[in-house]
């Protein structure tokens, strides 16, 4: 056996019980670490809780709408744990629920902020656009996933600063920002939500596999079956779409409680309402308490729970009392 220049063996070293003690110190250091970083991330998991909505006294048309988009904004960045999709650390290895839930918000924040700037906030095509708005809505299309030079929080809070001073100027009076509670301008907004609740439907229904046509092009009837594909969202990516739906249906139902405050003489005149308030519930019900500790992925009739299954059934109840709100708005 080797020697080192002091003449002890190198095995011998090695068994030293000092030594041993240093490596048992470092291997405990390295496990309360993982421990803590475990707690940290359960904790850092906790979805937020829906929040009730209300008209302030005096509020001005938009008021209430603008005010929780900065809310959804704001717990976006902080919520326990703050902002996670651009994190670095050995969490973001495992943590990717929460990121996928901040997707689904983030997603809504660019459509409502996208027809604030272009709708809401101009009486006409030819308008001129908010100048707080036309700040606002870029910055929240800004890279989810760069966490420096610049960071994406720093980006994400502009854009909520600009929100505040739109805010400030409705509140003002003074003709320096607009807000207007048309019928045709909601059913705009209602248009991005319905493309986006079809296409979370669709995705989550595809956690069980199943064979379907091919509708992006005119295939003849004889060549249907040979068109047919078999589509299923990959094991590991079911809990990523799930939390998307999750995180996108709280922002929605947020805005929709606001929307229904701002809106009210709208809905109330196209006896849209009740058709309204049902679609708030049915996105309210994808909010229950999750109780399982994992996505389960069941067969349709099987022994086990399709929790992607029972979130698409709420989204597509919503999305078809959204064709019909939409249908009394154009027409009621």
């Amino acid at each position: 056996m080797k020697e080192d220049k002091f003449g002890q063996k190198v095995g011998d070293r090695l068994l030293d019980p000092k030594n041993n003690r240093i490596w048992k110190g470092l291997l405990g250091l390295v496990l309360i670490l993982l421990l803590v970083d475990a707690l940290l991330g359960w904790y850092w998991s906790l979805e937020p809780d829906l929040e009730p909505v209300s008209r302030a006294d005096g509020a001005v048309a938009g008021e209430t709408v603008t005010r929780e988009v900065i809310h959804v904004a704001s717990t976006l960045l902080d919520k326990p744990g703050g902002y996670l999709s651009n994190d670095m650390l050995p969490h973001r290895l495992w943590l990717d629920n929460m990121p996928s839930w901040e997707y689904g918000v983030l997603v809504q924040l660019r459509d409502v902020t996208r027809v604030m700037r272009r709708d809401m906030s101009r009486s006409q095509s030819q308008s001129q656009e908010d100048r707080f708005l036309a700040v606002a809505e870029p910055q929240f299309n800004f890279d989810s996933e760069s966490w420096a030079m610049p960071a994406t929080e720093n980006e994400y809070r502009r854009g909520i600063r600009a929100l505040q001073n739109y805010l400030e100027a409705l509140r003002r009076d003074d003709g320096s920002a607009h807000f207007y509670t048309r019928a045709d301008n909601l059913n705009y907004w209602l248009n991005e939500v319905q493309n986006r609740l079809g296409s979370l439907s669709l995705s989550l229904s595809q956690s069980v596999g199943r064979s379907q046509l091919n509708t992006d092009e005119d295939t003849p009837v004889g060549q249907l079956d040979e068109r047919e594909t078999y589509v299923q969202t990959p094991w590991m990516e079911i809990d990523n779409v799930f939390y998307e739906a999750r995180g996108a249906s709280w922002a929605l139902a947020q805005l929709m409680r606001a929307v229904e405050v701002d809106f009210a003489d709208v809905l109330r005149r196209k006896n849209a309402t009740v058709s309204f308030r049902q679609m708030v519930r049915e996105l309210e019900a994808t909010q229950q308490t999750l109780w399982s500790p994992m996505i389960l992925n069941g067969s349709g009739f099987g022994l086990f729970a399709n929790h992607s299954l029972v979130m698409a059934n709420y989204l597509s109840r919503a999305n078809a009392a959204l064709v019909d709100l939409r249908k009394l708005l154009q027409e009621g």
